[in-house]
């Protein structure tokens, strides 16, 4: 059985994840007036169409596309060394160190400590209509699923093709894919939990919105 407590204190003891701006398409790469340590900004607005903050422009063929943040944190490396060559599709330009939200953390456990059902090919999906009845009434907690159980509708090539749940027996505790678009094979679809579980992730659940500290 998963050690909860120990995830989350590990978490705390690092509270972070790095992720690394690369250069969308070959090009020229000129880097923005930002510096290590600087702070730096996600998108923002109700369809997150206000871009984050600046961090260079590649200019292939006289077009000039910008490079923008994609998670607010603090710049911890600028591979300066690029500025001013033409470099390759991938290659390296920024690192940001991006402090986990609320919702980053809860999602980092749940995924190891629920059962998750994934995808078995690249489709939409869709819970069966007295299941999404059940869902958009009283939430997905409300289901409890077995084995075997008739759960989704898989759409692929215009065809639907029924699928099963396979896993033990709990509640509907998340839910990862969305209406009408189009899910990888081996991304969960849901997240189970066992009744035996239920309420050791309802306390750790709390202990994270209690304290976990949200840093701008």
């Amino acid at each position: 059985m998963l050690d909860i407590s120990k995830l989350l204190e590990e978490i705390k003891a690092s509270p972070y994840e790095e992720e690394t701006i690369v250069a969308p398409h070959t090009g020229v790469v000129t880097f923005a007036p930002v510096k290590e340590g600087k702070k730096v900004r996600g998108p923002s607005g109700t369809w997150k169409e206000v871009p984050g903050t600046l961090l260079a422009s590649i200019e292939r063929e006289r077009n000039v596309k910008p490079i923008h943040a994609f998670e607010k944190g603090s710049v911890k490396q600028i591979f300066r060394e690029h500025e001013g060559t033409f470099v390759e599709a991938g290659t390296p330009l920024v690192s940001i160190r991006h402090y986990l939200s609320k919702q980053e953390v809860l999602g980092i456990i749940l995924k190891k400590a629920l059962h998750l059902f994934a995808a078995p090919e690249r489709a939409k999906y869709y819970f069966t209509p007295e299941i999404d009845k059940k869902v958009k009434v009283s939430g997905p907690k409300s289901v409890t699923v077995q084995n075997g159980m008739e759960l989704f509708i898989m759409s692929r090539m215009k065809r639907e093709t029924p699928l099963h749940y396979e896993g033990p027996e709990g509640v509907i505790y998340a839910v990862y894919f969305q209406h009408n678009e189009n899910v990888d094979a081996g991304q969960p679809l849901i997240g189970v939990c066992p009744p035996d579980q239920l309420s050791t992730i309802e306390e750790v659940v709390m202990r994270v919105q209690t304290e976990w500290v949200e840093k701008e």
